[in-house]
C-alpha cells in the first residue's frame, strides 16, 4: 500500500529488508524512484499508481545495486535514469544484479534490469536536486525535494542498517564522511527522509539519522566499535567487520 509522506511524495515498503518504493508526483506525471522487490511486490506497486490515475513518466535509481536496478512493464516503457556514474557502471553489473535478482526476488522481470540511461543536466523529469556522492555505491544519489519537504536518501540515513562501505573501493571511509557533510544542508530544509531501506524518519528523527550514521563512522575513525542499535541485527555483523577492516587499511 502507497502511504503518502508529503504532498505528491508517496512511499511502499516491501517485506525484503524494509526496502521503500518512493513515487513522486511532478506536473508531467509520476516519477518512481528504487521500486522493488519480488516481482509480486512490484505488481501490487503497479495497482497502487493506477490507483493514483496518473501516468509514470520515468524511474530514477539512487545507485546500482541490483535492488535499486528493477522494473515492471506495467510501469511503461519509460525513460530509466542514475546518475551518468551509475548509468555508466552498471553494466558491468548488470549480469551479477540478474542473478542476485533470481536468488532473492522471485518473479522479477530480469530483462528490465538496470537499463539506464545518465539523467540530463537540467533534471529531465525528476523535480528536486540530486547529491551525488561517492560512499556505498559508485554514483550514489540522494534527491531532495526542498518544496515539499523530503529527502529520498538512497542507502544512507536508515534506522536498521549501518552504513555498509563499498568493499570494491578504498578511501570509503573519507567518502562516507564526505557524503554525510553533503546531506547535513539538505537534513536542515526537510521534515521528512526516506531512506532506501527502514523506517520513513520525520520530525525531529531527521536530525537523529544524519547522527546515527555520523557517529558509528566517527568511531570507526576512532578505532573505536560504534555504540549503534542497529547492530544488534544479527546479520549486519558481517558488512560491520569488513567496514571495520577497510577503515583500519585506510587509517595505516
Amino acid at each position: 500500500m502507497l502511504t503518502e509522506v508529503a504532498d505528491g511524495v508517496w512511499v511502499r515498503q516491501s517485506e525484503w529488508v524494509w526496502s521503500n518504493a518512493t513515487v513522486v508526483r511532478t506536473d508531467g506525471g509520476l516519477v518512481l524512484v528504487d521500486p522493488g522487490i519480488s516481482g509480486s511486490d512490484l505488481d501490487e506497486l503497479a495497482d497502487d499508481i493506477d490507483e493514483l490515475g496518473l501516468p509514470v513518466v520515468a524511474g530514477f535509481s539512487t545507485h546500482l545495486h541490483w535492488d535499486h536496478l528493477l522494473w515492471h512493464s506495467r510501469f511503461g516503457d519509460v525513460p530509466r535514469y542514475g546518475t551518468a556514474a551509475n548509468a555508466q557502471a552498471v553494466g558491468a553489473v548488470r549480469e551479477r544484479a540478474q542473478a542476485m535478482a533470481v536468488d532473492s526476488a522471485p518473479g522479477i522481470p530480469l530483462e528490465l534490469i538496470g537499463l539506464l540511461a545518465p539523467l540530463p543536466a537540467d533534471g529531465g523529469p525528476l523535480p528536486g536536486t540530486l547529491i551525488e556522492h561517492e560512499a556505498h555505491a559508485i554514483g550514489h544519489a540522494a534527491v531532495l525535494l526542498a518544496d515539499r519537504g523530503v529527502l529520498i536518501a538512497g542507502d544512507m540515513l536508515s534506522d536498521v542498517l549501518i552504513p555498509m562501505f563499498d568493499p570494491r573501493r578504498p578511501g570509503q571511509l573519507g567518502a562516507y564522511e564526505s557524503a554525510l557533510d553533503r546531506l547535513e544542508d539538505a537534513v536542515s530544509q526537510v521534515a521528512v527522509v526516506v531512506p532506501g531501506h527502514g523506517s520513513v524518519a520525520t520530525g525531529g528523527e531527521v536530525v537523529v539519522r544524519l547522527a546515527a550514521d555520523r557517529a558509528y563512522v566517527e568511531a570507526l575513525r576512532r578505532r573505536e566499535h560504534p555504540a549503534d542499535v542497529r547492530l544488534e541485527t544479527e546479520w549486519l555483523a558481517g558488512p560491520h567487520q569488513a567496514n571495520v577492516e577497510q577503515a583500519r587499511a585506510s587509517l595505516d
